[in-house]
């Protein structure tokens, strides 16, 4: 089995599977914390999903643009907890 086999027949439907899973979670989440780490959850499974396109068309810039949709994501993040610590102080 050769590693494209692999990432086509493997791990991208586990990848289909997990991002259709996540975003129920992010649908039914009770809580707003619950949808946003849902919403991390969802661009670093996209993430994934665009390296492996990358790896497989032999395409590098593809590449550039996970990083920075990973940058967003940990920035996102960060804001968000930034405010739930701000929130909880003020009650």
């Amino acid at each position: 089995m050769s590693l494209y086999t692999f990432l086509y027949y493997i791990i991208l439907p586990v990848l289909c599977l997990s991002v259709l899973l996540v975003f129920i979670r992010f649908l039914k989440g009770p809580h707003t914390a619950d949808r946003v780490v849902a919403l991390d959850l969802l661009l670093t499974i996209g993430i994934a999903i665009i390296t492996i396109y990358s790896l497989v068309t032999d395409q590098p810039t593809f590449l550039d643009v996970a990083i920075i949709m990973a940058l967003i994501g940990f920035l996102g993040t960060v804001a968000f907890s930034f405010y739930l610590e701000k929130r909880e102080k003020n009650e």
